[in-house]
């Protein structure tokens, strides 16, 4: 099964548009997520129209228009591997010991919120996964997202993938 993590979207405030690579991105993906900070109600109708499984919750810069069609956290079990989405864990210290004790029963847990990539473990908790944003990369060296395999049970080949800077020649993914 093929996933696609993404968080931090906001357009139209910091892009006009999202990115083709993650456009495309979207059709191939049996389950997207998606962390929050969507910002406008026309990308989730995007994400939802383009998706063939939308797993996905608001952020901190979401409006009441998006509050009401996305819970703060989702949940949802696949192939036997439970995950759980929510925008903000607070600061990157002490991250894992919070999110294990707030996720006692989630194997794989994604984030967003800081745009930076994360991908640790947390003791007795959760795998934690932050894709960074594809639109906005603050002080980041690249706007990024991140596709996942899972299969048979098993989360496996998480990859990063980095997008060049809009207009900027050169390759658009590398394994991170």
């Amino acid at each position: 099964m093929r996933l696609l993590l993404t968080t931090d979207t906001h357009v139209p405030k910091r892009a006009r548009e999202l990115p083709a690579e993650l456009l495309t991105e979207l059709t191939h993906a049996d389950v997207v997520f998606h962390a929050g900070d969507w910002v406008d109600s026309a990308t989730l109708d995007l994400f939802e129209a383009r998706s063939r499984t939308l797993v996905g919750v608001y952020g901190n810069n979401d409006g009441a228009d998006l509050r009401t069609r996305l819970p703060e956290v989702a949940r949802v079990e696949l192939d036997g591997v439970r995950f759980a989405v929510v925008h903000e864990t607070g600061p990157a210290t002490g991250r894992e010991a919070r999110c294990a004790a707030r996720f006692p029963d989630t194997d794989v847990l994604v984030f967003g919120h800081s745009h930076i990539p994360w991908d640790t473990s947390a003791p007795g908790g959760p795998r934690l996964l932050n894709p960074g944003s594809p639109t906005d990369r603050r002080r980041m060296p690249h706007r990024t997202y991140m596709t996942a395999e899972l299969t048979e049970g098993r989360l496996g080949d998480v990859v990063l993938h980095r997008l060049p800077d809009p207009g900027a020649p050169g390759p658009s993914r590398s394994r991170g």
